[in-house]
């Protein structure tokens, strides 16, 4: 019988198209991958990988034997969720991976008041703009801007963030709109719902800057760079700056709270997300 741990890292070459990029996504060292890989491939006497120059491509057995992997992941992963959720009670780690800007600056800002609520359970904040797999047990909870739709999770709306339009209060061009220049993200963020409302809004208008961090967005707005489209609930905390442009197009991005239905009962988890559900739904800067 093949090895487990030597099949998870087939897996990672298999889905990072690298052994290099599978050693990243195991924390592991390159040489590892490849001892790992090459102890499967004389377990099961085939060739699974050929190792290109700059890439680790599935033979034909090898994408065969990755379906079953894949299988056997997940229910090696589905006993360890149902292991989890026989744990004691408000006991142990919560992953909660959360898109940057809520992790920073909302749900950082509140980790004294959970680990006071909460002493026996460590969160643990995962800010990521990217999705990540519940069913792989890359995070317990996630907040997300798009409607997950991963086979096994359950997902809840709980609320609205609304956008608009911020700029120092002695912005010099603050009552000129003609003359705006906007704060935006780079070419990679092409897609991005709030990169192609702001590029729809400046038009012809020049772009003042580039940052790929709406932290960043803000601290450039606040030091007079240009205009910057942000949550409301960031901009309009913000003493330094002001709302403009009021008759621009409105934006806003829908939250999610995801969880794998296997953990959504367990104690720990529940009290992670009881606990985010009311940071969103009380607070002010977000609509229903």
């Amino acid at each position: 019988m093949a090895d487990w741990e030597n099949l998870r890292h087939f897996l990672a070459v298999a889905r990072s198209g690298t052994l290099s990029g599978a050693a990243r996504a195991l924390k592991v060292d390159h040489a590892t991958v490849s001892r790992r890989l090459a102890a499967l491939e004389a377990e099961l006497d085939v060739i699974l990988v050929d190792r290109l120059p700059r890439s680790s491509r599935l033979t034909a057995i090898g994408s065969q034997v990755f379906d079953q992997a894949v299988t056997m992941e997940a229910a090696a992963d589905g006993i360890a969720r149902i292991a989890r959720a026989a744990q004691t009670p408000l006991i142990g780690k919560v992953t909660l991976s959360a898109p940057p800007v809520l992790a920073a600056h909302l749900l950082a800002e509140h980790l004294a008041e959970f680990r006071s609520r909460y002493p026996d359970i460590r969160l643990s904040l995962a800010a990521q703009a990217q999705q990540i797999s519940l069913s792989r047990r890359e995070a317990d909870v996630a907040l997300r801007l798009v409607r997950p739709e991963e086979t096994g999770s359950v997902a809840r709306k709980l609320g609205v963030m609304p956008f608009g339009l911020y700029a120092r209060h002695d912005y010099p061009h603050r009552n000129g709109p003609d003359r705006w220049q906007f704060i935006a993200f780079d070419e990679s963020f092409v897609d991005m719902p709030q990169q192609k409302w702001l590029l729809g809004i400046a038009g012809a208008r020049p772009i003042a800057c580039e940052l790929n961090d709406i932290g960043g967005h803000l601290i450039a707005a606040r030091a007079g760079a240009g205009v910057a489209g942000l949550p409301c609930f960031l901009g309009d905390a913000d003493r330094e700056l002001v709302r403009i442009g009021e008759d621009v197009a409105s934006f806003s991005r829908d939250i999610w709270l995801v969880v794998h239905r296997d953990l959504r009962k367990t104690p720990s988890v529940r009290a992670v997300m009881d606990f985010v559900t009311a940071l969103i739904t009380q607070h002010g800067g977000f609509t229903a």
